[in-house]
């Protein structure tokens, strides 16, 4: 073997997920952001949410140059990421009934919203019960999930049901189960995890889109530039003083 060929296995298999996620839900993608879009537009604000490495793709598009400045980040303690001690805390948590309850109605959410939930598995307890009750509350909810898990494994919900079943759109980013690519027989795990990179292009894409149907829709997409170019930090303050009341991270 060479020394690459590891390398070179794993970039294969995420650019060939990639490629199924552009031709098999680039409808379910246009609709995600369309809604986004749309949502925008009727003066309701937008979160995502995602536990453990999760986290990582609701955290991309918060606060990111080139993204929407309204994404904001819908934060549940202990299980955004692995700075939680010990580590393992975080997966508990996420086993825990009423959790999600509680931090929605203790959340600025409100009806109009729009949440993007991202969890890989969609199994466990607090992504679908956060699901249930934002629907609840007349918040549309887009769901970023693996849809072979609920084909394949068992709910944690007492529900039996996953997030795929309490979302308006799903977006599945084809992960297999276990969320590795790679296997060796001198290895014996399988190894390289690619849902971080599909599932953050996959909300790219959305977001792309949302801020393409705000443009259609004769309206000035509220998106952020980077602080490290000239003029960034006074673009982005005129952004947020317009739509400061939709802002929740800078509060």
């Amino acid at each position: 073997m060479s020394d690459g060929k590891p390398a070179d296995q794993f970039f294969d298999a995420a650019i060939d997920l990639l490629q199924r996620v552009r031709d098999e839900e680039a409808q379910s993608i246009t609709a995600a952001g369309a809604l986004l879009a749309d949502t925008v537009a009727d003066g309701g604000r937008l979160f995502a949410f995602g536990a453990g490495h999760s986290s990582l793709a609701a955290q991309d598009v918060v606060y990111r140059a080139g993204g929407l400045a309204l994404m904001n980040l819908l934060a549940v303690p202990g299980v955004v990421g692995v700075d939680v001690m010990p580590a393992t805390l975080g997966s508990a948590l996420e086993r825990v009934d009423g959790l999600a309850t509680a931090v929605l109605d203790s959340s600025p959410l409100r009806s109009g919203d729009t949440l993007v939930i991202i969890s890989l598995s969609g199994r466990n307890a607090l992504p679908v019960e956060m699901a249930m009750h934002a629907r609840a509350l007349g918040v549309k909810v887009i769901g970023v999930t693996s849809v072979a898990y609920a084909t394949e494994t068992r709910s944690r919900h007492t529900s039996g049901s996953y997030l795929r079943d309490h979302c308006d759109i799903v977006l599945d980013s084809k992960i297999a189960i276990g969320d590795a690519t790679l296997t060796l027989d001198t290895i014996p795990a399988p190894f390289a995890p690619a849902s971080t990179v599909v599932t953050s292009a996959i909300l790219q894409a959305v977001m792309a889109t949302a801020a393409a149907t705000l443009a259609d829709l004769g309206i000035e997409p509220p998106l952020l530039r980077s602080g490290n170019v000239d003029g960034g930090h006074e673009w982005n303050s005129r952004v947020m003083r317009e739509y400061g009341d939709r802002i929740f991270y800078q509060q």
